[in-house]
């Protein structure tokens, strides 16, 4: 846990980033759709003031991950692995699409995968503190 002195696994400071960067996409969309609502001229306003909200608080739950994975919190894998599983839907939806989105559906699974990846990894279980099914205390 956190009170462990040995240093944080360098795939568990790489998933913190994953979902940080995850967090802060978010976030940083979600002001611009807001801006954009208050500020632009947009089709619906309504609609677009209310998504840049919710893409604010969407980056929240990411970002909030990314620092309990850095202070290895266990809590923290889950709304991390959340996030990553998430954004497959709208990386499938970019994949699908055609001319420039295709290359943004990609990065963002590749982030996404990435992210799997790296706290799924046993390293990263291990120093988070979290046993697989079947483990017994000692």
């Amino acid at each position: 846990m956190s009170e462990d002195q040995t240093p944080r696994p360098a795939r568990l400071t790489a998933a913190a980033a994953v979902s940080g960067l995850e967090g802060l996409a978010l976030v940083v969309y979600g002001v611009y759709m807001l801006v954009m609502g208050v500020l632009g001229r947009p089709e619906n306003p309504t609609q677009a003031e209310m998504g840049g909200v919710t893409l604010i608080a969407l980056g929240v739950l990411p970002l909030a991950a990314a620092r309990g994975l850095l202070l290895r919190r266990s809590w923290s894998r889950g709304p991390a692995l959340i996030t990553h599983l998430m954004a497959l839907i709208p990386a499938w939806t970019l994949l699908r699409a055609s001319g420039g989105m295709i290359p943004l559906g990609m990065l963002v699974a590749a982030v996404a995968v990435s992210g799997l990846v790296l706290l799924v990894n046993p390293t990263t279980t291990q120093a988070l503190d979290i046993r697989g099914p079947g483990a017994r205390d000692a």
